[in-house]
């Protein structure tokens, strides 16, 4: 304190002699001022990795005893800097994210405290199925993160155990032979780590996060004695705890089953990315790590990790695109189970695009150029009777937008209407926004499923309606 007191002082007795000087340029003293602040940034980013490295020291991150063909499968290529560059992305990586739900039928020895149960508890472990899988993408070159949501009931191959739900991939061969059967389905692309978090974990981790403010699209009842899974949410916007953000999450009782629970996975991502991923939560990653590093399994390293938040923090919200697998449910009777299966041409079109495969598949090119072929779903947020949408449809007829329907209506009041690229079509998104004047473009799957364009009514169109009404009176 009497150090900077002290100095405080002389630079203040200083000033006045300093008035009359020409040498002074006040762009050097800009300067001064931003290498001062980078070596503060630097700083402070190698006492966030010190403080990492001590508090993970009792727990590794990788749990997991893979063989060296099993750490084969992901690429030992370096993500990050070296010195003070380690929480830099130096490259585009693709990170397999996989949520664990685990019984005790599913892990060979079960916790002793849970045989003499009357039900069956969730186990802290990552031997049973996939809940959720994610491919991220983390792209330091067009600096934009992709996240691909691969449904648990997708039907493919798994090397060895034939035609499968994707989700037992994990069972058969934990996070290496799910890696590899993943990169088989999308084409052969390159997965570069892995992170496994059980369903306990979940919780503590959103809990560390101080919550998160959603809208849950409608009531939500639902009761598993066997499980102790008790679902009861209340349609609205609200503010959830880990456990109340758990059941949101798992919910699947209704006409979309597991479709239907991706969407909502994807409102709460983008709903925690938009209330968490900043500076103040990264300075706090060694005390949220600490309460959930039991519950994660992954191959990156601590220095990796902070990189890949460090550029997540750094991201445009528009530039973060949520995904889901093309496909389509199995009509009842095709097979002896339920499965989403994998569309072979959406799936090329869509790495060609987002992850940068090549792919031989016709028209892998957006078609925005084509309204005609663009399927254009409308969903009423605003409670208007259809008569208040028939100006949008006209206006989108007028350019040449054939395949427009009206879809269910979007549950939560909308102030802005969201433009949804429901397949990935950023540009198809983009060319109607242009044409109706108002809306944010998001690229996600929360749209009408079979749609490409979902326009979300909000109640910015209520306000636009009536200089759009008066063009569109002579058509």
């Amino acid at each position: 304190m009497t150090i900077q007191r002290t100095s405080a002082e002389e630079n203040h007795s200083k000033t006045p002699k300093m008035k009359g000087r020409k040498s002074i340029n006040p762009k050097s003293g800009r300067w001064l001022w931003f290498w001062v602040g980078m070596s503060g940034i630097a700083m402070v980013s190698a006492m966030a990795g010190a403080l990492l490295a001590v508090s993970l020291t009792s727990t590794p991150l990788q749990q997991a005893d893979l063989s060296p063909q099993e750490e084969a499968v992901f690429d030992s290529d370096a993500i990050a800097g070296g010195g003070l560059r380690f929480s830099e992305l130096t490259r585009p990586v693709n990170l397999l994210v996989m949520g664990m739900s685990v019984l005790p039928p599913d892990v060979q020895n079960p916790p002793e405290e849970t045989k003499n149960l009357r039900y069956l508890p969730q186990v802290n472990s990552f031997d049973g199925l996939s809940d959720v899988m994610l491919l991220v993408k983390f792209d330091p070159q067009t600096k934009k993160i992709v996240m691909l949501s691969i449904p648990r009931d997708t039907r493919t191959e798994i090397e060895g155990h034939g035609m499968r739900k994707i989700n037992a991939a994990n069972v058969e061969g934990g996070p290496a032979l799910t890696a590899k059967t993943i990169s088989n389905l999308l084409g052969g692309v390159g997965i570069d780590r892995y992170i496994r978090i059980n369903v306990l974990g979940v919780a503590k981790l959103i809990d560390a996060l101080g919550g998160v403010t959603v809208y849950v699209p409608k009531d939500m009842k639902y009761q598993d004695d066997s499980q102790h899974l008790y679902i009861n949410l209340k349609a609205g916007k609200q503010h959830l705890n880990g456990e109340q953000a758990l059941q949101l999450l798992r919910f699947r009782h209704d006409e979309l089953g597991d479709i239907g629970r991706i969407q909502r996975q994807q409102m709460v991502i983008r709903a925690l990315t938009d209330q968490s991923l900043n500076p103040a939560t990264l300075a706090q990653l060694p005390k949220i790590l600490n309460v959930v590093k039991e519950h994660i399994d992954t191959n990156l390293t601590v220095e990796e990790l902070v990189a890949l938040l460090g550029f997540g923090v750094r991201t445009n919200r528009s530039n973060m695109e949520m995904l889901m697998l093309p496909g389509r449910f199995s009509e009842k009777g095709e097979y002896d189970a339920s499965y989403w299966l994998p569309s072979k041409d959406g799936i090329a079109k869509l790495m060609a695009k987002q992850f940068g495969l090549e792919s031989n598949a016709e028209n892998t090119e957006p078609q925005a150029s084509d309204p005609s072929s663009v399927r254009v779903a409308i969903q009423d947020s605003t409670g208007s009777d259809r008569a208040a949408l028939r100006p949008l449809i006209r206006a989108l007829e007028r350019a040449g937008y054939r395949n427009v329907y009206i879809a269910k209506p979007w549950t939560e009041p909308l102030e802005v209407t969201h433009i949804v690229a429901q397949q990935g079509d950023g540009s198809s998104a983009e060319s109607i926004r242009d044409l109706l004047g108002i809306g944010e473009v998001r690229v996600e799957s929360t749209g009408s499923l079979n749609s490409d364009v979902s326009i979300q009514v909000g109640k910015d169109w209520l306000q636009h309606q009536m200089p759009l009404n008066d063009s569109t009176q002579s058509y």
